[in-house]
């Protein structure tokens, strides 16, 4: 009842101040920590030890696994040079720098073991890294590369520690390390293969999303536990298992499968991941008691533990700025068509961020070993400076920096572009199809097709107070199914109808009303932002001959054939090559589309203010 209690008590304190730090604009993972801390000092609150155990195979499976469905693997793949060099060199690297660092200051404590300490506070931790990257609104591919380094660092930094924690003993030799490290590699991707090759069998033969989902969460404990029997690394197949499960998924799942997946392990990873900083919060207290005992002096623990932890930032920053211009050397970034600038690799540097990964291991070490208690301090410290320190200010900098964001309206005519080029597809299936269709079913569909390729390309348009036809159609929309619902429930509160049938009925308008909302929430994000549209998806010969023109904006442009006709329209796009100016296809006439038809035109340039997009109609692309 005791431990129930406690969990209880921890999902609440967790869920509770996550809430708080949204509310405040604060991040979580920091807040949660200092109450973490705050709490491990109040009588009453009972001491938490993480157990390596507990945090090896109870937390960092779901976690991994979590963060890699959620992974691209074409981006993972795009990036790969810079991931490897993070994952497997720079956590060589930290190891012995730091190795060096405790060595010098505490001789008394053998180089195994300072090679040890070193391995432990190598990784920077996928949770915390991205969950501070994300909240900021760090560039994709900074993002993609903190995440690939945090999926895999864990696993060389766990073998350079169960290496120097053997060569504390018994002495190991540098073949023994690469046979080791090259065995878990390996035999971690080929276990992580193994359960994708037969969880992908068996998601084609289900189609009960329950029992899908449900297999789903025996994934990666059943991984990471088969890898570690054969002495390979649990981490790196819980990786490859899920990158290769999240990147088939469109393929071997249902839709219902793939959506009650992502939702669950959405929910499973918020949880977890925000009690793993509450949880590490509630160490401090029995540490430094501990550390108290030690018979090292305050300045020399003070010392070391100062010391690593500006090593572990520095050594971090040496790493990425000579792997960026001596080996990675990157080319230009699909989405910009520039290479990335240096303030990329300044921001990447300055986000290596410890979570529960290292404070996990640092319990590793035995607890035998001389000068322990200092040990997981200096985890400790490392933990918490580089969340507080980095965490912090990690914003800030990519503020000076200017480090661009995603942009949302460049993301909005991407949706759009791959939307059309996805109707095209489906339109010349349609031709193909045989059919007798003397109600009308096909006429319905292209018209279903037509509003969701319209809504999308409304969201680009940045008159904030002209409500587009799609906004309409979701106010009216969401006021009836309001309406809707009352009157179902006003159905099942009498018993007229079987409890199953009024579920089905009111599930059938939370998907529609949820589908609204998702919508509406793009188109209001959007309206706060009015920056000038990047190069977006690929181009053709048409937009490679059709440069950007300026449209003048006194007087206003207009739809002349409008005009002339009485209708209004919703959006203004202007002919590249004749200089016509005709209106969009959410629009009654669609004067723009009509204007291709009679002269075959390629392309046109969006007439609206502030932005400078071109589409070309016949390869469905735009620039």
């Amino acid at each position: 009842m005791e431990i129930a209690v406690l969990l209880v008590a921890l999902a609440v304190a967790v869920l509770a101040f996550t809430a708080l730090a949204d509310r405040v604009d604060f991040p979580a993972p920091l807040l949660l920590i200092a109450v973490g801390v705050a709490g491990s000092y109040i009588p009453g609150v009972p001491e938490i030890h993480l157990e390596p155990e507990m945090v090896l195979l109870g937390l960092l499976p779901p976690l991994l696994y979590a963060a890699a469905i959620q992974t691209s693997l074409v981006d993972f793949n795009a990036n790969r040079r810079a991931i490897l060099l993070l994952s497997v060199g720079l956590v060589v690297f930290t190891t012995l720098g730091v190795g060096a660092i405790v060595h010098a200051i505490i001789p008394d404590i053998s180089w195994a073991v300072c090679f040890a300490i070193g391995a432990v506070v190598a990784p920077p931790d996928a949770v915390a890294a991205t969950a501070v990257a994300r909240r900021i609104g760090l560039p994709r591919r900074i993002v993609t590369i903190l995440e690939g380094e945090s999926l895999l660092n864990d696993a060389t930094a766990l073998v350079a520690l169960r290496t120097s924690i053997a060569a504390a003993g018994v002495g190991v030799e540098a073949m023994h390390v690469g046979e080791e490290f090259l065995i878990a590699s390996v035999g971690g991707g080929a276990v992580g293969f193994v359960v994708f090759v037969v969880v992908a069998k068996l998601r084609k033969l289900i189609t009960d999303p329950v029992l899908d989902t449900a297999i789903s969460f025996v994934v990666p404990f059943g991984t990471y536990i088969a890898a570690e029997k054969i002495e390979a690394s649990g981490v790196i197949a819980v990786v490859v298992a899920g990158l290769l499960l999240g990147h088939k998924a469109p393929i071997v799942q249902t839709a219902q499968s793939r959506i009650a997946e992502r939702m669950n392990w959405r929910t499973i990873a918020f949880v977890l991941e925000n009690a793993v900083f509450l949880l590490i919060g509630l160490q401090a207290g029995w540490i430094l008691e501990d550390v108290q005992q030690s018979t090292l002096s305050t300045g020399r623990i003070v010392g070391v533990c100062a010391a690593v932890l500006a090593g572990c930032i520095v050594l971090r920053m040496m790493w990425v700025f000579v792997a960026r211009y001596l080996l990675v050397r990157p080319g230009p970034d699909p989405s910009t068509g520039q290479k990335p600038p240096w303030t990329f690799t300044l921001i990447l540097g300055w986000a290596g961020i410890r979570g529960v990964v290292t404070l996990a291991a640092a319990f590793v070490i035995p607890k035998e070993t001389e000068h322990r208690e200092v040990l997981l301090l200096i985890a400790f410290t490392v933990v918490a400076g580089t969340l507080f320190v980095q965490g912090l200010s990690l914003p800030m900098l990519a503020r000076r920096l200017r480090v661009p964001a995603p942009d949302p309206m460049e993301d909005a005519l991407a949706r759009a572009t791959l939307l059309q080029q996805a109707s095209k597809a489906g339109y010349k299936v349609l031709q193909d199809l045989e059919y007798d269709d003397p109600q009308g079913v096909v006429k319905l569909v292209k018209q279903r097709i037509e509003q969701r390729n319209f809504a999308a390309w409304e969201r680009l348009g940045t008159q904030a107070d002209v409500e587009t036809p799609s906004e309409l159609y979701a106010r009216v929309r969401l006021a009836m199914i309001e309406a809707e619902r009352g009157r179902v429930l006003e159905v099942r509160d009498a018993g007229q109808v079987a409890s199953d049938v009024v579920s089905e009925v009111l599930a059938m308008l939370d998907v529609e009303e949820s589908m609204i909302d998702i919508a509406q929430s793009r188109r209001e994000e959007l309206k706060t932002e009015y920056s000038r549209l990047r190069r977006t998806g690929a181009s053709c010969e048409h937009l490679d001959s059709q440069p950007v023109q300026e449209v003048a904006q006194e007087p206003p442009p207009v739809c002349q054939a409008c005009v002339d006709g009485g209708t209004t329209w919703v959006s203004l796009r202007l002919c590249l090559t004749c200089g016509n100016i005709g209106c969009c296809d959410s629009s009654v006439m669609r004067h723009a589309t009509g204007h291709f038809r009679e002269t075959t035109h390629p392309v046109i340039q969006s007439a609206e203010p502030l932005e400078d997009w071109r589409w070309c109609y016949v390869h469905h692309a735009t620039a």
